[in-house]
């Protein structure tokens, strides 16, 4: 029986040192019917003369050169291009162990189902483990899509399309939203909506790595990645989306909310927490507006509830010191990341 090709599709933008580790990890998969599409987001670094090199030693490598538009638009043009039956991405700076695409091919025609997830774990740029964001099961196990929407909900579950392999037909008419950050998340909410859910396996094959220099990381105290806004936004859309459909999911989705606020507030530069910035005051309004709600959420912890009503009653001075609190917890004499 011939086997089905999978077109893994990975955005590459300024990746000169991690690239050939990641796209090296998805050669020496033992699911060997691939094509690699290396989709160059106009790179000044000299990756895109990397990417050439890397196609010209394996003939399953295709690259493509584009200005730069964003992770979106990279996925975007990687649709375009991708001639597989099955779709997959990697994100430039991680990478993979052998047997994922294999083990995802197998559960994915055994099944029947429209999605397969591998599960992922985190480490650090030299290599070391971090904490697991997503706890994976103990064994493979499909989870329907309203309980897959409840697990986002409470940040226990991976929104992330690099763990994941589809039909080509799941992205029929569909493409990533661009000029966003956290652009998985209502791509793959409107995915979800139409599957009956997410076939997850046990195994941590993906292997994410976190950068110091991410878009969540402020390189000045007054600089603001806009990540926290589109939080915000997603939160919003996916509150209609629970109340129009899966209303069980109520108390769960509004907890979704305060907590993405409750993320937005504690980075926010404080010189922008003021009168001018509308987005600030939106957000500010909607805490006040929910105060009784803040208490009373079950799925928010104690710790949750006491930093939203502070920083609902006194935004500002809560932030100065919580920014105190955080400089003498790292011992840096600027602002960093505060989470």
């Amino acid at each position: 029986m011939e086997r089905k090709k999978i077109s893994v599709i990975v955005p590459v933008y300024n990746s000169i040192n991690c690239l050939e580790r990641c796209v090296r990890s998805i050669c020496a998969q033992t699911y060997s019917e691939i094509e690699i599409l290396l989709i160059d987001d106009g790179s000044t670094d000299g990756t895109d003369k990397l990417c050439e090199r890397l196609a010209d030693e394996d003939a399953r490598i295709r690259t493509y050169h584009k200005k730069n538009g964003g992770a979106s638009s990279a996925r975007n043009k990687g649709l375009e291009a991708a001639g597989g039956e099955y779709l997959a991405f990697v994100d430039s700076d991680d990478y993979i162990e052998p047997y994922v695409y294999e083990e995802m091919v197998r559960a994915l025609e055994e099944r029947g189902c429209f999605a397969v997830q591998i599960s992922r774990d985190e480490v650090d740029e030299e290599g070391r483990r971090l904490p697991d964001i997503c706890i994976p099961p103990e064994r493979e196990w499909f989870c329907d899509s309203e309980t897959f929407l409840r697990e986002l909900l409470l940040h226990r579950g991976d929104c992330s399309f690099c763990t994941k392999l589809f039909p080509r037909e799941v992205f029929d008419g569909r493409r990533f939203p661009e000029g966003k950050l956290n652009e998985d998340f209502c791509l793959f909410l409107e995915i979800l909506q139409e599957i009956p859910g997410v076939l997850i396996l046990p195994e941590q094959g993906y292997h994410v790595v976190c950068r110091q220099d991410s878009t969540t990381r402020r390189k000045t105290k007054d600089s603001f990645s806009r990540v926290f806004l589109d939080i915000v936004d997603n939160a919003d859309a996916v509150q209609e989306l629970v109340d129009r459909k899966y209303p069980a999911l109520h108390m769960y989705a509004l907890r979704f909310n305060l907590y993405q606020r409750l993320d937005y507030m504690l980075h926010v530069p404080v010189s922008q927490m003021g009168a001018d910035n509308a987005f600030y005051q939106r957000v500010k309004k909607y805490l006040r507006g929910h105060l009784r709600d803040t208490v009373t959420n079950p799925y928010l912890t104690g710790k949750n509830k006491t930093y939203l009503l502070l920083l609902t009653i006194a935004p500002k001075t809560v932030r100065r010191l919580h920014g105190i609190k955080m400089k003498c917890k790292t011992g840096q004499t600027g602002e960093s990341q505060e989470s």
